[in-house]
């Protein structure tokens, strides 16, 4: 880590800005007084990965990017958009890039690869699962109802605080000596998702059951709710790739780029308890 901050008074860009990550990205940047312009397609500055007509006025002025991509980079687009992407920011002259990536999604390596060899000095944040994915995403439901249902046995997977990712975000956005590093960043505990259940639950103080489904069964009832067949393959092949044991360990990522220990899944259920999420 270091604690050099990058020279530039141009904004920071953040596309994902109501995001569980560029929020958080934001508030960081605001609060050390750095310029911010915040991109989604809901924000002043529109942002949309399906109307590539919205990312030259993003782009323009903007110095380094904190980039998310939508809904995530397993998406069959993710290749094409990320190439159009880096020429467009090449183009409008931005000093850095810093890319969120998933743990072992091959399109999102392919895109890692992309904006590693573009030609804009690039960082690469490739994560595991969100901690946050049960109390701001669309695990939420299932933990307030009082059981939690997916097509997932009894791998480990590595939790990780969205906390810990936007401040490695910040880091590499501000900072030197990132340029080109790819840091795998994970939780410091193994946890299968009854085992995070059962963790939620007992900070709670509540039973909340976890079943596992077929996969098949687990699709039939996303279609059943009306999320859509592409939106649902999409999901079906996030859960069958990355949470088939290919991620079931754990890596010093957090440590290399901050200095310190990723915050544990228990910290993050007890805050999300304390803000009455569930």
């Amino acid at each position: 880590m270091t604690n050099t901050t990058f020279p530039q008074q141009r904004p920071f860009l953040v596309i994902g800005a109501t995001g569980k990550t560029g929020g958080r990205v934001v508030d960081r940047l605001e609060r050390s007084g750095l310029p911010v312009r915040r991109a989604s397609r809901t924000s002043t500055t529109i942002f949309d990965w399906t109307d590539r007509s919205t990312w030259k006025p993003a782009l323009d002025g903007a110095g380094a990017v904190y980039v998310t991509y939508q809904p995530d980079l397993i998406a069959p687009t993710s290749t094409a958009d990320l190439t159009a992407f880096v020429a467009a920011a090449e183009e409008a002259g931005v000093d850095r890039l810093v890319l969120l990536s998933g743990r072992g999604e091959p399109e999102a390596l392919a895109c890692e690869q992309i904006v590693l060899t573009g030609g804009i000095p690039a960082t690469v944040l490739r994560c595991s699962w969100f901690a946050q994915n049960f109390s701001e995403a669309f695990l939420v439901d299932g933990i307030r109802g009082g059981e939690l249902v997916l097509p997932v046995g009894s791998v480990g997977e590595p939790f990780l605080d969205a906390d810990d990712i936007a401040d490695a975000a910040v880091e590499a956005l501000t900072g030197t000596g990132h340029t080109g590093r790819v840091y795998e960043l994970t939780g410091p505990r193994l946890l299968s998702f009854a085992d995070a259940t059962a963790e939620i639950g007992e900070v709670l103080g509540r039973d909340i059951a976890f079943v596992t489904v077929p996969a098949d069964d687990y699709r039939a009832a996303l279609l059943a709710e009306g999320v859509g067949e592409e939106f649902t393959e999409m999901v079906m092949t996030l859960l069958r790739t990355s949470l088939d044991g290919r991620n079931e360990f754990l890596t010093d990522g957090v440590r290399e780029i901050l200095g310190r220990e990723p915050n544990d899944f228990s910290d993050v259920a007890k805050r999300a308890a304390l803000q009455g999420v569930w």
